[in-house]
């Protein structure tokens, strides 16, 4: 594994290295000991999948408010996703800043996304499928959404009209959430 930390401070992009031969690969995609060597060990109390059918579907921008935020270790299983993060840390020195990966079944990477962050993506092909450890219980009640286009926060995507869910497509603007909850405490 091959781990380095992003623009972001505690985001980090991980590349699998995988063991091919004739039948195959095999990788490891978690390893404890090695995340405690960077100080991202976490305990994983839930494994979510989503599958995206179409090309251009945009999900998110999501999180969770306190005290439900969440730690997320993404990656692809099937397909490529431009997957994008938004800081949304009380006091951080990059709120509001944006970062984006391409992450995919055929390049084996992995995000790791500490608690405070939007987290979203557009899917670049057909069924896309995503698999995310969480360190925090789903709760819909904490449950909050930043609009996918937001000028404030300028997301360069490489879709101009996505499909989404209903619930993304009425989300707050980035502007309302500073106003109305001036950050997440983590």
């Amino acid at each position: 594994m091959l781990i380095k930390e992003s623009k972001l401070k505690g985001v980090f992009e991980i590349d699998l290295e995988p063991h091919e031969d004739r039948r195959g690969f095999f990788v490891r995609v978690y390893d404890n000991a090695i995340f405690k060597q960077y100080g991202i060990h976490r305990d994983w109390v839930q494994e979510n999948q989503s599958l995206s059918k179409e090309k251009g579907t945009i999900r998110g921008l999501h999180f969770q408010f306190p005290p439900h935020t969440e730690t997320k270790l993404v990656r692809v299983v099937s397909g490529e996703v431009y997957d994008v993060i938004v800081d949304l840390r009380k006091g951080s020195a990059t709120f509001g800043e944006w970062d984006s990966f391409r992450i995919s079944a055929d390049n084996k990477k992995m995000i790791y996304i500490p608690r405070g962050f939007a987290h979203g993506m557009c899917t670049l092909t057909k069924n896309c499928a995503m698999l995310y450890k969480v360190d925090n219980y789903y709760a819909p009640e904490s449950e909050g959404t930043i609009i996918w286009d937001d000028p404030d926060i300028g997301i360069d995507w490489p879709v101009e009209n996505p499909i989404l869910s209903e619930k993304d497509s009425r989300a707050q603007s980035f502007k309302e959430f500073v106003e109305t909850h001036v950050g997440l405490e983590v």
